[in-house]
């Protein structure tokens, strides 16, 4: 049941009754209405300001006008006030109506077609082999991944892809260090670990011996001209570090469909270079080769280095003609944090120069601010850097410890702590507006109490409680007036607009709009909970609409955790 939607509609058909003639009038007034800050102000309101032009009249006539013929069952009433037409909800239809229809959607409720025949590319994680999976990448991959089931969840197919950084010279030095100083049974036993050694090791001894670096370099080029002994040891190092990172990946519950790094486009480069070259917009700067946007006020973006070697843009350019070609994305997102803003600019006006008009209005920068620890920043120069499978690890523990406390008697208690530490972790990162920098917090992110994702977990954990010590009622008829209550119905309301809520997300990239709306019906669901008796013996039909309403809540809850990619325990 989508009450919003039938306000709209009929809102709309009563502005055509009144006012027939009337031309420029909006063919569709969903997105107009609003909900008021005020619930003595009604349910939604529309702004009656938006049709004076059309129809030359003041606004309070207009709403006053709409008050006297609009007519639908679920509304209770519509009232004329200073210019808006505030619609007040039919209590008992409205209730259920809503527990209805999501209690019939089950864990779809939110979910749609939207997308059908739609494809979105998301690049996100992007993890560096040879290197430890830190707290730096958390946002990129929890943000990708619960993006990635949005889309999935309203008919999108989606492609995630894991944008590798698996090309450079320090491959080649890799290679270099591992012949002279490593072994494969210790690289394979201390992992990414134990080739980070080596890399430190190499560098340390290149600042004595120069030739290193040369034989670095050499290494290199092997790689890029296929010499078998050098892809084969290439080709190693990035299956330990995946094995190293799945591990994290698979904490997480998150996937890929594309590994295909750098490496995967760097024979796909020179095919873009000669099509920039024939389009006229590569110009030479200093021995390099660039393309001119001064006209759209951002530097020079630099193609091919005065030594002949590509760059990251490069192959940037090559892996957005290459998506475009093999999935036909019609979004292809890019959940970067905000200081490569410039790159992207810079790659989507080449696009657009190049001719490819998709990438003005299909590729979007998702950016995200930086994360902090306990007030810290992070810094591998510096030595400050949290390990995320240590940092999950940790969650674990802590986690653990408040179970212990609170719930000694819990059964499967490591496994509920493994669910409650990680999707604290999760929760915190997707609290806020992507946009903005968190300072991750353990006493924050682990408290039961507040926006947390614990408080929505055990939230979820009630609900299912007071289901299991439900009586059985029969076939008993729900009393829907037993939720004719400001808390039932302001809860009621919340459910409703879930749906709006995950369309909203999708359009804005913003899955902290499923986070906020989840936490908001976690708490006006304890609102209702401590104002009202669920179980009342003495009141069996409306003890059937509570508990209709606590397993829609429940429901509910455990999607958008779902959404946001956390997991809702059975018990807490």
């Amino acid at each position: 049941m989508d009450s919003r939607r039938d306000i709209a509609n009929t809102l709309l058909n009563t502005l055509r009754d009144c006012w027939p003639d009337a031309q420029g009038l909006p063919d569709d007034l969903y997105g107009a209405l609003e909900v008021p800050p005020d619930k003595t102000l009604g349910d939604y309101a529309f702004p009656c300001f938006r049709l004076s032009r059309a129809l030359r009249m003041a606004p309070a006539q207009i709403a006053a006008t709409l008050a006297q013929r609009y007519d639908q069952p679920a509304l209770a009433r519509a009232e004329a006030v200073n210019g808006y037409l505030n619609f007040f909800l039919n209590r008992g239809n409205f209730a259920e109506q809503t527990l209805s229809a999501i209690l019939r959607a089950g864990d779809r409720w939110g979910a749609s077609d939207l997308g059908q025949g739609k494809t979105v590319c998301l690049d996100y994680s992007s993890i560096n082999i040879a290197k430890r999976f830190h707290i730096g990448h958390l946002s990129t991959t929890v943000i990708g991944n619960s993006l990635k089931r949005i889309y999935d969840f309203l008919g999108y197919r989606t492609v995630s892809i894991n944008h590798l950084g698996d090309w450079g010279t320090q491959f080649g030095k890799m290679i270099a260090a591992y012949r002279h100083w490593g072994d494969r049974e210790t690289v394979e036993r201390g992992g990414v670990d134990e080739m980070t050694k080596l890399y430190v090791r190499f560098g340390q001894e290149a600042a004595n011996n120069p030739a290193l670096e040369e034989e670095g370099r050499a290494w290199f080029k092997k790689i890029e001209d296929g010499d078998p002994e050098a892809l084969e040891i290439f080709h190693w190092f990035k299956d330990v570090t995946l094995k190293d990172a799945m591990r994290v990946y698979d904490i997480l519950g998150v996937k890929f469909d594309s590994y295909a790094g750098e490496s995967f486009y760097a024979d796909k480069t020179g095919a873009v270079v000669q099509e920039l070259a024939d389009k006229g917009l590569l110009q030479d700067s200093d021995g390099a080769k660039v393309v001119n946007l001064e006209a759209y006020d951002m530097p020079p973006c630099l193609i091919i280095k005065s030594d002949g070697a590509t760059l990251y843009q490069t192959r940037d350019l090559a892996a957005a003609l290459y998506r475009k070609k093999t999935y036909h994305f019609d979004r292809n997102l890019y959940v970067v944090a905000y200081q490569q803003d410039l790159h992207f600019r810079q790659l989507f006006k080449v696009l657009e120069l190049m001719g490819y008009d998709w990438a003005k209005d299909q590729c979007k920068h998702v950016s995200f601010g930086m994360v902090s620890f306990e007030g810290e920043s992070l810094s591998t120069r510096k030595g400050v850097m949290v390990y995320l499978d240590e940092l999950l690890a940790r969650a674990k523990e802590k986690a653990l410890d408040i179970i212990n406390e609170k719930s000694p008697n819990l059964p499967d208690k490591e496994e509920v702590a493994r669910q409650v530490g990680v999707g604290a972790v999760v929760y915190a990162t997707l609290q806020n507006n992507r946009i903005k920098d968190i300072d991750f917090r353990w006493d924050q992110a682990l408290n039961f109490d507040g926006d947390t994702g614990p408080y929505v977990q055990y939230t979820c954990a009630r609900c299912g409680s007071v289901l299991r010590k439900a009586p059985d009622l029969g076939d008993t008829a729900p009393d829907y007036a037993a939720l004719d209550n400001d808390e039932a119905q302001q809860l009621l309301l919340l459910l409703s607009r879930f749906p709006d809520v995950v369309r909203d997300a999708a359009d804005k990239y913003e899955p902290s709009m499923i986070t906020r709306a989840t936490t908001d019906i976690a708490k006006a669901y304890n609102k209702f909970y401590y104002e009202h008796r669920v179980l009342d013996d003495a009141d069996p039909a409306g003890t059937q609409a509570r508990l209709r309403l606590t397993a829609a809540a429940r429901s509910v809850i455990r999607t958008g955790l779902w959404l946001i990619g956390v997991e809702a325990p059975e018990r807490m």
